[in-house]
């Protein structure tokens, strides 16, 4: 009973001691870069490309902040495989979608590349009208969508407008399919691609095309954007596939690299080198998805045989 009571208030202390020493300070980072992004809005009408460079510094400190969280004090190692990625590369990236822990694996990539900063993703439209939180968004040059494109068409316009013409740096990142993982939603994406003609997933949902091929359209006659990055997201938890940590596990769990894998594997194609009509495109995406499929499938074969995931492993 005493040895128990020990480890209760040891445990104790030590979460009081991450929260007030460690998750503390960051949030309250979070908290500040909220402030100091909304406080840039007035400024992003008339200076929107010296805001977009400010704003950028501003997020990475934060996002370079909760990685160092995830794999610093909680020993994640995220393992990355795949093409040798160059640095300050403009690039589309694309993404399948499991849980909130796969900002981590894309983050761990951009690092390396010099782009984490440069990092716009794909979020909710309604979160623009959260007072501090909406308005950091669109200073960043956060694209807000609804997920159908006929609203989305202006946003994507102010989006591309400050790219195209300001010769943003970015990595446009999207999870093309339109929502994480769940085995109801592949179920689903299972009889529409069987009643549509579709390849089945296998470990995904099914692509959405029509954002991707809206963005490749727009953008591939801008000098600066040279690829498309399509990334594959896998984990494990002991012998379980696909089973990410939580995001509260990311934080608060220690030692992560003991119970998870976390991959993350990269092919870098060239913008100039994709297909030119809609359609192309769309079955251009559908194609890569398929692929992924297979590369997930042989993942988990490996899992199932104790072998390791190869690559390298991240460090912040």
């Amino acid at each position: 009973m005493a040895s128990s009571t020990r480890q209760i208030v040891a445990w104790f202390f030590l979460i009081l001691r991450f929260v007030f020493l460690t998750f503390g300070p960051w949030f309250v980072h979070l908290l500040i870069a909220d402030v100091l992004l909304s406080a840039l809005l007035p400024f992003a009408f008339i200076f929107p490309t010296h805001t977009y460079h400010l704003a950028s510094a501003i997020a990475e400190s934060v996002w370079r902040g909760v990685q160092r969280l995830c794999e610093e004090y909680n020993g994640a190692d995220i393992i990355i495989a795949g093409d040798e990625l160059p640095r300050g590369e403009s690039a589309i990236v694309v993404a399948n979608h499991n849980e909130w822990s796969d900002f981590y694996l894309i983050q761990a990539m951009a690092i390396r590349s010099g782009m984490l900063g440069r990092c716009r993703w794909f979020a909710k439209k309604a979160l623009k009208w959260v007072p501090v939180l909406g308005w950091g968004l669109l200073v960043m040059g956060m694209p807000l969508v609804s997920r159908r494109w006929a609203e989305d068409k202006e946003e994507m316009e102010r989006l591309f407008s400050g790219i195209k013409e300001g010769r943003w740096p970015v990595w446009l990142v999207s999870f093309s399919e339109g929502t994480r993982y769940r085995p109801k939603k592949h179920a689903e994406a299972v009889r529409w691609c069987a009643s549509h003609g579709k390849s089945i997933p296998q470990h995904t949902l099914h692509p959405r095309t029509k954002g991707f091929v809206a963005t490749v359209q727009q953008l591939r006659k801008t000098p600066h954007v040279k690829a498309v990055y399509d990334i594959t997201i896998a984990y494990a938890e002991d012998d379980k596939f696909m089973a990410a940590p939580s995001f509260f596990k990311t934080i608060f769990q220690p030692d992560l690299a003991q119970t998870y894998r976390m991959y993350a594997h990269v092919r870098r194609f060239e913008l100039n080198s994709l297909p030119h009509t809609d359609a192309e495109l769309a079955q251009w995406l559908e194609a890569k998805w398929v692929e992924k499929g297979e590369r997930l499938a042989n993942l988990k074969k490996q899992l199932d045989y104790g072998e390791p995931w190869k690559g390298t492993t991240s460090k912040v």
